[in-house]
């Protein structure tokens, strides 16, 4: 769904009716820091702050970022420092803190399971996100948008408070210089831990032989799969077929793209199936295939509950009842390369002036020194270039970290230039959602799972 869409509000009213509510983990750092910068409206992150177990680091977030009136206006936002390979150990406490906070605020109240869903291509937050949900006892994790082999490994070590590793994916290296992100739990406390359980794992993938590699080749226990296809919103996995962009660089996928569900099955792992599954019969169709459910994106990310700013959500679905609202797979706008799902409708995009200054889809790269730099496509097109990037690599790219945070009211503002442009993304399947809306101008996630549930247990 994008940054903070799926946030706790949504998670916790799924989990209280019986479904896994899932997190968004993607820049939780960043929509912390600019809650507390906002005044922390309804005092819910200093609640949630209160229960984390290093107090220390909930003192000094709160002195660093807590302004109790909200910013002035015109005034920008505090960013934090920059992923990168080393972190200081107060910006990965921070890191956990934003992963606790949302995933304790999403279990509050309720004894069902929550979730949180990480991007394999944000590697350099994963650890301490992963960590930071652990301590708040989050019971899923999902990991799409690359390969998630490590990861299991990684939450064996975090489960026990030893030190776990991730390889980094790295430019311009020899073959032989392989560096590593880690994350050292011990060094974060002053007496014993606390007891914390390993999470399941749900790596998402997009084909049958990616599944068969995880389930044999992991570095540890897979619990089960997601299965996504090309339909589902933000980043898709790349046409299996060789798609060529047209003129706007949008891309088709066709057969070669539709996962084999009875070798999914043989694998003998509990699978879901996404993309476009958000109605009763694609969830009968599921289960039948051998599934246990499907994963819905869409048509809770326009719910009451969802994190999208309210006027945003109202205006798309007052042009989706008009028909102008059209959904594209965007080859270009993710720094990532990977396709893109962005939303396109009344709204007319505003001009943005680059500026790189979150850095969660920065690539390391190795300079001539040795030492690691960071670039990204979406950033100033000289500076990219200046660092060894092909200046064909920046055409068409957009800022997804600043552009996704704006979708849910904390764009930045920058002096002497208009504040950060939204971008929205969805699945296809928002192109149907006019038929589940029968009228209606606002629904909860309760309407989408009674909707979902009925005709299966009715």
């Amino acid at each position: 769904m994008g940054v903070g869409v799926s946030h706790w509000r949504l998670a916790n009213a799924v989990s209280r009716l019986g479904q896994l509510g899932v997190v968004s983990g993607t820049a939780l750092d960043a929509v912390l820091a600019r809650r507390l910068q906002r005044g922390d409206i309804g005092g819910h992150m200093r609640r949630a702050m209160e229960k984390f177990p290093i107090p220390q680091a909930a003192a000094d977030a709160l002195k660093r970022y807590f302004h109790p009136e909200g910013l002035p206006p015109g005034v920008p936002y505090a960013t934090l420092p920059m992923p990168q390979q080393m972190m200081s150990k107060a910006r990965e406490q921070f890191t956990m803190l934003a992963a606790f906070v949302e995933v304790h605020l999403a279990r509050e109240g309720h004894d069902g399971l929550v979730g949180i869903n990480l991007l394999t291509k944000v590697q350099h937050s994963n650890l301490p996100l992963l960590y930071g949900a652990m301590l708040a006892g989050v019971g899923f994790v999902l990991m799409g948008a690359g390969i998630p082999r490590e990861i299991p490994a990684a939450l064996d070590a975090l489960a026990l408070h030893q030190t776990a590793a991730l390889r980094l994916e790295v430019e311009g290296g020899a073959a032989d210089d392989v560096r590593y992100l880690r994350l050292d739990p011990g060094g974060f406390w002053e007496g014993a831990p606390p007891q914390i359980q390993r999470p399941r794992f749900l790596p998402i993938i997009a084909s049958h032989s990616l599944a068969t590699m995880m389930a044999r080749k992991a570095t540890g226990r897979v619990d089960g799969f997601v299965i996504e296809g090309p339909t589902a919103g933000g980043h898709n996995a790349p046409p299996r077929g060789g798609s060529v962009p047209d003129e706007r660089g949008d891309i088709a996928y066709g057969p070669r793209d539709v996962v084999d569900l009875a070798k999914i099955r043989e694998l003998g792992l509990p699978f879901w199936v996404a993309g476009g599954e958000g109605s009763p019969q694609r969830l009968r169709e599921a289960l039948a295939a051998g599934a246990a459910g499907i994963q819905v994106g869409t048509l809770f990310a326009y719910c009451d509950e969802s994190g999208i700013e309210p006027g945003l959500r109202a205006s798309v679905l007052e042009h989706l009842a008009r028909g102008e609202i059209e959904v594209r797979t965007d080859s270009r706008a993710s720094p990532t390369g990977y396709p893109f799902k962005v939303v396109t409708w009344g709204a007319v995009a505003a001009a943005r002036k680059r500026v790189c200054d979150l850095g969660y889809l920065r690539t390391a790269y190795v300079m001539p020194d040795g030492r690691l730099g960071y670039r990204c496509p979406s950033e100033p097109e000289q500076t990219y270039v200046a660092k060894g990037g092909d200046l064909a690599d920046t055409v068409g790219r957009m800022c997804l970290c600043n552009s996704l945070l704006a979708t849910i009211r904390l764009a930045q503002t920058r002096e002497g230039s208009p504040t950060e442009p939204l971008l929205l993304t969805s699945g296809d399947g928002l192109m149907r959602l006019g038929d589940f809306l029968a009228g209606r101008t606002h629904y909860s996630a309760a309407d989408v799972i009674s909707y979902l549930l009925e005709p299966v247990t009715g």
